[in-house]
């Protein structure tokens, strides 16, 4: 959830963080892992931003992550390889306080091999700079802020100048996202108004993937009851494979789980499928 609330404002107000990250509010577009020539390593979290010059990579994380240095290193050498002659930035952006000391690694490093690149704690950074541009609006609460709760109030009330409905929403809704990462959400529906919340669009998504999280759930626990019933007791294991799943596999195993009569039945449909 908050990787994906990150990578929408990343791209939504690309020239903010731009002008953050690079000191210039050069406008930037998304770039898709697929135009590079190997599949992300996690495409939930990778976050790439191009412009005629520039490819910007962003990690947003909120626990460290001892495989970070050879992610950073290995997507360098995926981005040289398509796009040879620009400048590339890369920086991880860790949003919660951490005392490990991988939230520190900028360097990844093997025999023969040195790669660098930058980490920004937002824990660290001075609060006011993340006031002053809508898309970073989200972020502030999580920076050096002595008074989360102040901070979100002023947030509120940028937010609530903003004349756009949409941009309104869609920065209300990021905003309730991460401040969740500090703060109650009690007080934080009370600061920010859920109805304009509502009306984003990632608010939206995150509505349906809950939806569709419990359909699953529930999908599975009909499952496991139905065939307990048909077979006997289910293994620890097999549960867990049943529980990986998705929503179209579920409702093929529920329909052909009706002509099983030993726990082999079972065996033998996963083997399958």
């Amino acid at each position: 959830m908050f990787d994906n609330t990150c990578k929408f404002l990343a791209e939504s107000f690309s020239e903010d963080f731009a002008s953050w990250l690079l000191g210039t509010p050069v406008t930037m577009t998304r770039l898709s892992p697929s135009e590079l020539s190997l599949e992300p390593i996690r495409a939930d979290a990778l976050i790439l931003l191009n412009s005629d010059d520039f490819v910007l990579h962003l990690e947003f994380q909120t626990e460290p992550d001892p495989t970070m240095g050879f992610r950073m290193a290995d997507y360098r050498l995926r981005v040289f390889r398509r796009f040879p002659t620009k400048q590339m930035r890369q920086v991880v952006i860790y949003l919660t306080r951490s005392i490990s000391e991988l939230v520190y690694q900028n360097v990844f490093e093997i025999p023969g091999t040195r790669h660098e690149f930058e980490v920004i704690r937002l824990w660290e950074q001075p609060t006011q700079s993340f006031l002053e541009a809508r898309g970073l609006l989200p972020l502030a609460v999580l920076t050096q802020t002595s008074d989360a709760a102040q901070t979100l109030r002023q947030v509120a009330a940028r937010i609530e100048a903003i004349p756009e409905l949409r941009v309104q929403s869609n920065v209300a809704a990021s905003t309730g996202i991460l401040a969740g990462l500090l703060l109650k959400r009690d007080f934080i529906n009370q600061i920010l108004r859920r109805d304009i919340m509502q009306q984003s669009v990632i608010y939206q998504d995150i509505l349906q993937e809950g939806e569709q999280t419990g359909a699953l759930k529930q999908g599975q626990s009909l499952i496991l009851r139905l065939l307990v019933r048909r077979i006997g007791e289910v293994s620890p294991e097999m549960r867990s494979q049943i529980q990986a799943l998705s929503l179209p596999q579920l409702e093929a195993l529920g329909e052909a789980l009706l002509d099983f009569t030993k726990p082999d039945d079972l065996h033998e449909w996963m083997r399958l499928h």
